[in-house]
């Protein structure tokens, strides 16, 4: 049985523990890594997570993993990493990702939407 995209989702959101944008802030601010994982014409159109790493959900594994060449030293596997998209099923996969490369503290912040409602900061790209 080939698993569907939404399964394939609903198993990374399994594995990948929500959180809320008050609970992403406050790890941010104690050095957590938040991360956005859509694509350039959507972090233009609205803008990101203030402070927010911007990979791609294409390249996030070859940023994230120490023996990849195009490794960026943000991506510490031993620190919290959030990760967010705009509804939350490509930072749930991200997620998952970064799990099966060794990342213990890994939280889905789920949609930027909700924490830009929510009344976080938010900065122009």
């Amino acid at each position: 049985h080939m698993a569907s995209i939404m399964e394939q989702v609903a198993a990374a959101k399994a594995v990948v523990p929500a959180i809320s944008p008050q609970e992403a802030a406050q790890l941010q601010a104690k050095g957590a890594l938040i991360v956005d994982v859509r694509d350039a014409p959507e972090l233009q159109a609205s803008g990101k997570v203030k402070g927010a790493l911007h990979v791609s959900r294409g390249m996030l594994e070859f940023k994230a993993d120490p023996k990849s060449p195009y490794h960026d030293q943000a991506f510490d596997p031993a620190k919290t990493v959030i990760l967010y998209c705009a509804s939350g099923g490509r930072s749930a996969l991200s997620g998952k990702a970064l799990k099966d490369l060794g990342f213990k503290d890994v939280r889905n912040l789920g949609a930027f939407k909700d924490w830009a409602e929510s009344g976080q900061a938010v900065e122009k790209v």
